[in-house]
């Protein structure tokens, strides 16, 4: 354990994070997500929930401010009728640890499958939502 550093960030994942550079990508992904065939690097946090688990990262993490969007989606299926308030919940995490008030872009699913196979880590959560998965891509830090 260490002061400042919640403790739902393992060691695997600190050293994760620390490990990344400007504009590599990590992947927050639901109990639904098929990590371990996606990931180059897998990290479990079976057991947390995103919403929780992204306001620790956030707290160590810079998104990108160069980019538009710093966050991606899985867009919703066509046709598929399942609500996403999980969301919002993501918006106002960001908002407040990022600044950044409309985040997101959103992926069509089987690209953001590709997408998740090129990013940095995929870190495998028990989040239950639907559609919860999503991607942030590294910032910098300016001091």
């Amino acid at each position: 354990m260490l002061k400042g550093i919640s403790s739902l960030i393992s060691p695997e994942l600190l050293k994760v994070l620390m490990e990344m550079g400007h504009s590599d990508e990590i992947v927050l992904a639901d109990g639904n997500f098929p990590a371990a065939s996606h990931a180059q690097r897998l990290i479990r946090a079976d057991g947390h929930g995103i919403p929780e688990l992204l306001d620790a990262v956030l707290q160590l993490f810079p998104l990108d401010p160069y980019v538009d969007k710093p966050a991606a989606l899985m867009q919703v299926v066509p046709g598929d009728t399942v609500e996403t308030p999980i969301w919002s919940t993501y918006g106002e995490i960001i908002e407040a640890r990022s600044g950044f008030s409309a985040p997101f872009e959103e992926v069509e699913r089987f690209a953001f499958y590709e997408r998740a196979k090129k990013a940095y880590a995929i870190v495998a959560t028990g989040e239950g939502a639907l559609y919860a998965n999503l991607i942030l891509k590294k910032g910098v830090i300016k001091e």
